[in-house]
């Protein structure tokens, strides 16, 4: 049972699918690891590191392909729309494919995974119970972002965050807004704690009130009837426009008085609701920062621009692409864990089994035996529930 492990395309990526600390596991497990030559080299771990692990050095990318029975990758064909449909040609029957796939924004890459008659596994979709945890990419690589926002912040910011007692004299802590409370949002919050600054959080989900109470910040109540606000998942709901009307009133006082304003808020498969407009940005003083998690689903401010710092009205908007993959080192050694405890409860005695009573497992397929499995994805295409 080979585990390839291709380098990534996407030019914004810089992780790895497996680093070599987790090879004696899969070895263990019935698995051999093929890597691409140079797949962890942004990431910082080298070819040499792989071997010492007794993983194997594969020179030409279409040498993993043909030899793997699995195929695990951060960004699949859907997260990697542009380099990513190269790598079909190189797919075989039954081959399993493993990665970011990004499912429910992208559909009609599935279409094309399809074709090849593939088994494709989104590891985005993984449910949110408690055997899943440790194989949760969402939760790990929120961890990340959360983290590297509150530092880019920190850099852009024309102030220091902690307040300082000098000879001097006192410097006032910065005011850290974050808006969204889910994994990103709270390890933001931890983030500009530890800096010191005064920290303010909101979410349209009351039950995460005390997660951000526990963590030393301030929940800003808003009195907005949101319903039922999350769903089966956890994940915040959509809300009607007027509802996303009436919270841009409410928030703009509390961003008026903000130094740095950080936004997670995004709805899986959906483009991202805009909670800032360019108004409100104009309110903000000079020097301000806003760092906008949802960039890639189309940014939670009016005015940010992906990948892309701009400024206006004097306040630095920052739209990063792929945050996790800033910090490739670490991301890769939590996506890594994720994906080899995945693999290892899809590979049972050396052989890939698919047990479609198992949640984990139905929940993440997407293609098998050239259809599209996975309903969700069969309805946002216009197909039936299940396959003719």
């Amino acid at each position: 049972m080979i585990i390839g492990v291709p380098k990534e395309t996407a030019s914004c990526e810089k992780r790895v699918a497996l680093i070599p600390a987790v090879i004696p596991s899969l070895q263990k497990g019935g698995m051999e690891v093929h890597i691409e030559s140079g797949a962890g080299v942004e990431s910082g771990y080298p070819d040499a590191a792989y071997t010492e692990k007794g993983g194997t050095i594969v020179a030409s990318r279409r040498q993993v392909f043909e030899h793997a029975r699995i195929l695990v990758q951060v960004r699949t064909l859907g997260a990697n729309p542009e380099q990513g449909r190269a790598d079909l040609s190189m797919m075989q029957r039954d081959q399993v494919i493993v990665g970011i796939a990004e499912a429910l924004s992208n559909p009609q890459a599935i279409q094309e995974l399809k074709t090849q008659h593939v088994r494709a596994f989104a590891m985005e979709l993984m449910p949110r119970i408690t055997r899943a945890q440790s194989m949760d990419v969402l939760s790990s690589m929120g961890t990340v972002s959360g983290y590297k926002a509150v530092l880019m912040a920190a850099n852009a910011l024309p102030k220091m965050l902690p307040m300082l007692m000098t000879a001097a004299g006192t410097v006032t802590p910065a005011k850290v807004f974050i808006i969204g409370a889910g994994v990103s949002g709270l390890q933001a919050i931890s983030m500009a704690r530890r800096l010191g600054a005064a920290v303010e959080a909101y979410d349209v989900r009351p039950a995460v009130k005390e997660q951000v109470l526990s963590l030393g910040a301030k929940f800003v109540d808003l009195p907005l009837d949101a319903g039922d606000a999350q769903d089966k998942g956890g994940y915040a709901k959509a809300q009607d426009e007027e509802f996303y009307r009436r919270q841009r009133d409410l928030l703009t006082k509390v961003l008026t008085s903000s130094d740095v304003v950080i936004t997670t808020a995004a709805i899986p498969g959906k483009k991202a609701p805009i909670l800032i407009t360019a108004d409100m940005v104009a309110g903000m003083s000079p020097g301000s920062v806003i760092v906008d998690l949802a960039a890639e689903r189309g940014g939670n401010c009016e005015l940010t621009r992906l990948n892309q710092t701009v400024v206006e009205h004097g306040v630095t908007i920052i739209g990063p692409e792929n945050p996790a993959s800033l910090v490739p080192y670490h991301a890769s050694q939590m996506y890594s864990k994720n994906i080899a405890t995945f693999l290892l409860h899809l590979v049972k005695k050396g052989e890939i089994t698919l047990d479609m009573e198992d949640e984990i497992t139905k929940e993440t397929l997407l293609t098998r035996d050239g259809e599209i499995v996975h309903p969700h994805v069969r309805t946002l295409l216009g197909l039936s529930q299940t396959p003719e």
